[in-house]
């Protein structure tokens, strides 16, 4: 792949994020929440095993394999406080009433989540633009264009909370302007809006990056070399900005609309953001749906976790505040993978495929089949997600504090790789699991009717 976008941000839950760029002309329209909450209520119940029918399996529970976790853990010092485990399959007779608890300690104590947060930053997402849903971007010019390639006026952009638009996006962008028949812009480069560049959430800032990657002659060294990954023959945008940069509140009338850019469809921004654990991302789509609290709001009305449950700060993870209970972190999981069923997609149009994608958990010891999102802090480390057996799909989260980072790892690993060896582990990928979303590309629409 590709070299990280300049401004690919690096936490402590984060790697740097590297998008393709592919360009196709498709895409579903994304849905908007509305009087969609009718009936989650009630699906709640179930996504989170609150029914009272909701009991451990007589046959194949796993409760003593997480005592002898627990043990371990404590062997080596850790507190069993500050750990959290949650294991479930879905009941396997026609009635598929209930949840099987397969195994869980202190299911319903909210722990410190890293960035299993932005498991329900997804699930607000996907639940309120859906997954198909592009953010758009807008360029319009004030001023008449010369034919020698003038705009005798100021070039503005309307930001839409894109929150992949990097250097890439920059020269494809330019390379239109130019075939527009732009050459220079007399004015001001002039920001409206949410608009963000190379991962950045400051708005100036993010019109200073744009106001380089329009122009080849001002690309900083790491604009080159992001180049370098395109297509040979691709050309060298030259857009000169002579004004400066500035922000503004509003659109002026009369503003003549140049292009229109669309971001690659949202189920593969998020899965893009939970491949890396992109923090700037996740705080780019939770400030989209309305902020933390909104997430917050939309993953408990849609799962039916108590408040107490889940409890955000932000959307990424970042900070011990952002606090979330075991069964409420696999209540989250199963929710976006039934909203994803309903679109012809899976969870792993959205996770990382352990063993096939790229990210965070591509060097990981993890069972070879395993759908899964991690997180981790200074003294946190988390695992959820789906292990698929022969005996049925494990739904699991694991929670752990404390100071040893990589043995939190190494025992995640070899837990559920016993669990799936004493299960059967499946040679392949099963076909519910497989990824379905086709398109991932941006797309851009010169002099567009709007």
């Amino acid at each position: 792949m590709p070299a990280a976008p300049h401004g690919a941000t690096q936490h402590c839950c984060s790697a740097t994020l590297t998008p393709r760029h592919e360009r196709h002309l498709w895409g579903w329209p994304g849905r908007r929440l509305v009087s969609s909450w009718v009936g989650l209520l009630s699906a709640a119940i179930l996504l989170l095993g609150l029914s009272p029918h909701s009991q451990a399996t007589e046959q194949g529970s796993l409760q003593p394999q997480v005592e002898t976790y627990l043990a371990q853990l404590a062997g080596r010092g850790f507190s069993p406080a500050a750990q959290g485990v949650w294991l479930q399959m879905e009941d396997p007779s026609p009635q598929r009433d209930r949840i099987l608890v397969l195994g869980q300690h202190q299911g319903s104590t909210p722990l410190p989540a890293a960035s299993l947060t932005k498991v329900a930053t997804t699930l607000a997402a996907l639940q309120h633009f859906g997954p198909q849903h592009r953010f758009v971007t807008t360029w319009l010019a004030t001023g008449p264009l010369t034919a020698e390639g003038v705009l005798q006026g100021d070039l503005w952009v309307l930001g839409g909370e894109d929150p992949l638009f990097v250097w890439e996006e920059a020269f494809s962008v330019g390379n239109l302007l130019n075939a527009y028949g732009i050459r220079q812009v007399r004015g001001d480069l002039v920001v409206v809006g949410r608009f963000y560049m190379n991962f950045s959430r400051d708005v100036a800032q993010s019109g200073s990056l744009l106001r380089q990657g329009l122009d080849a002659r001002r690309w900083p060294p790491e604009a080159e070399a992001q180049f370098q990954t395109l297509p040979p023959g691709t050309p060298r945008p030259q857009v000169e900005i002579l004004g400066s940069v500035r922000v503004a509140q509003q659109i002026p009338p009369g503003a003549q609309v140049l292009l229109r850019h669309e971001s690659p469809p949202l189920i593969h921004l998020v899965k893009l953001m939970n491949l890396y654990s992109n923090n700037s991302m996740a705080e780019m789509l939770a400030d989209a749906v309305g902020g933390a609290d909104q997430v917050a709001q939309i993953a408990r009305a849609i799962t039916g976790i108590p408040p107490e449950e889940l409890q955000l700060i932000n959307g990424s993870g970042l900070g011990v505040e952002n606090r979330i209970s075991p069964r409420a972190n696999v209540a989250l999981l199963r929710a976006i993978q039934s909203l994803l069923e309903e679109q012809g997609l899976s969870l792993a149009d959205a996770f990382a495929v352990v063993g096939q994608d790229v990210g965070v958990l591509e060097r990981r010891l993890l069972p070879g089949i395993l759908i899964a999102k991690s997180g981790t802090l200074r003294s946190v480390s988390t695992l959820a997600g789906v292990l698929p057996t022969e005996q049925g799909d494990i739904w699991f989260a694991l929670m752990n504090g404390g100071s040893d980072l990589v043995g939190f790892r190494t025992q995640q690993g070899q837990f559920l790789s016993r669990l799936q060896s004493q299960w059967g582990s499946p040679t392949t990928l099963p076909e519910r699991w497989i990824p379905r979303s086709g398109d991932t590309g941006s797309r851009t629409e010169l002099n567009p009717r709007l």
